[in-house]
């Protein structure tokens, strides 16, 4: 399957050579999240496994917004008159989304300004490398509407990016995070000013995607399963990891460049 067969319906899918563009497209309503906008993600992630020649992905907003969470009228207006299976089979839908994420072999890079809350704030802490604006708020808003913090994830992947007391403060109080502080706490990799931001992502993807992406996919599998291993089990995992990126040809082309005194060409092989 190529990159060029998505067809998204609920948001906007662009290809730059190996890098592909998201963008949440419902830039009126500061681009909320919909049932069907969380089904087609979630199948577009998983389905990103199988397509070779995407090599990174930068997950944006329309029109100076990330994404405002899930959209009040179209998701938590029908939620409250869901039964209890109903409410397990949509909060399973939006956690299979973060899992679809973190297994997905590319490299996931968000560009975000304006809003960013709830289900938007849990798509960003999934991604892989996060470029923010100065203007850009974080928020885990769920508090806000009589939900617990542990929605996507949050509780166990937030207090890996800034902290646990900073992450237990946020999934408590629901408070926004403003650009500076998000870059402090190590939620943000770096600030970009509005007008740049999507175009730094684009570029640091770029710069990810013309490297070696066997060994960069290998780097995200460990990179999560190590949260649920000992230091002892990492190394041995590590090792064997490793030793299969040993085998294979970007390796020996990488060689075969130390050698011949210039830069290597990846073919992600």
């Amino acid at each position: 399957m190529r990159g060029s067969n998505i067809k998204p319906a609920h948001f906007l899918w662009e290809l730059d050579g190996p890098v592909a563009t998201i963008t949440l497209n419902r830039p009126e309503k500061k681009n909320p999240l919909t049932f069907d906008s969380y089904a087609e993600l979630r199948d577009t992630f998983r389905n990103l496994s199988e397509i070779t020649d995407v090599k990174a992905v930068v997950f944006t907003g329309a029109e100076g917004n990330f994404s405002s969470g899930g959209d009040v009228h179209e998701i938590i207006a029908p939620l409250t008159k869901m039964s209890a299976g109903e409410l397990r089979a949509f909060t399973a839908m939006t956690g299979d989304l973060i899992i679809a994420m973190l297994r997905c072999p590319q490299v996931i890079v968000a560009a975000i300004d304006g809003v960013c809350m709830g289900a938007g704030a849990a798509i960003a802490m999934a991604s892989d490398i996060r470029f923010g604006t100065p203007e850009s708020r974080v928020a885990f808003l769920f508090v806000r509407v009589g939900l617990a913090g542990c929605d996507m994830g949050a509780c166990a992947m937030l207090p890996r990016i800034v902290g646990h007391g900073r992450a237990a403060e946020l999934l408590y109080t629901g408070r926004d995070m403003l650009g500076e502080e998000a870059y402090n706490t190590g939620f943000y990799n770096a600030l970009h000013p509005p007008s740049q931001v999507v175009e730094e992502a684009r570029k640091f993807a770029r710069d990810i995607a013309t490297g070696p992406t066997v060994a960069h996919a290998m780097t995200k599998k460990m990179l999560r399963e190590e949260w649920d291993m000992g230091v002892v089990a990492a190394v041995e995992a590590e090792a064997e990891a490793q030793a299969h990126c040993m085998e294979t040809k970007d390796f020996h082309r990488a060689y075969e460049a130390l050698v011949e005194k210039r830069a290597p060409r990846f073919e992600g092989d």
